[in-house]
């Protein structure tokens, strides 16, 4: 309605005909947006079908600046915890730029990655199974990004977790359960799946 001269006021008389011949549906479809609301039948039926998550999440690596990742842009980056009493937080702030990248797990944001792969930026949900539904699907994506690495020896190195080393991170047991190897400075997984020489 912002783009029709006369907002939504001028379209609405249109809408409400449509309603009446069955060829529309009123209601609250999308949280966040204005409260009269109208879709499509086959539209409905699928926001209905995604109600339930599917068995396998649905996880995809985009570029931050990908116009596909609306996160920064049309929509806010998820709120970060707050720390605990006295605990200090350091977490980088998720950007749109050149060389992150952003993973989604079932439409939401599961974790940011900055260039290079060092830094990570997580939204793990509280509550279980979906806490390790999330964690399981970042794990597995930056154990395939560190199949791309760069240079010779190729892989990833994880130095930092929402602003810490990451060895008590709630993502670090889905990191070793991927293959990562914990190190004194965070986590290493090469291309070959392990951490390096003598690695098993």
């Amino acid at each position: 309605g912002e783009l029709v001269t006369g907002g939504f006021s001028a379209v609405y008389d249109v809408l409400r005909t449509l309603e009446e011949r069955g060829r529309v549906r009123r209601g609250l479809f999308v949280s966040g947006v204005g409260a009269t609301q109208f879709a499509l039948p086959p539209a409905l039926d699928l926001l209905r079908s995604l109600k339930a998550a599917p068995d396998d999440p649905e996880v995809l690596l985009l570029a931050a600046s990908d116009p596909a990742n609306p996160y920064g842009t049309i929509l806010k980056w998820p709120e970060e915890p707050a720390p605990a009493a006295g605990e200090a937080t350091s977490r980088r702030t998720p950007t749109r730029t050149v060389g992150a990248r952003v993973v989604l797990v079932d439409g939401r944001p599961g974790a940011w990655i900055g260039r290079g792969g060092r830094q990570l930026a997580t939204w793990l949900p509280e509550a279980e199974p979906d806490r390790s539904r999330t964690g399981r699907a970042v794990a597995a994506q930056l154990a395939r990004i560190s199949l791309e690495g760069e240079g010779r020896e190729g892989g990833i190195a994880i130095t930092e977790i929402d602003g810490t080393p990451g060895a008590d991170h709630p993502l670090a047991p889905f990191l070793i359960e991927a293959g990562f190897i914990r190190s004194s400075v965070g986590f290493a997984r090469s291309r070959r799946g392990h951490s390096g020489p003598g690695a098993a």
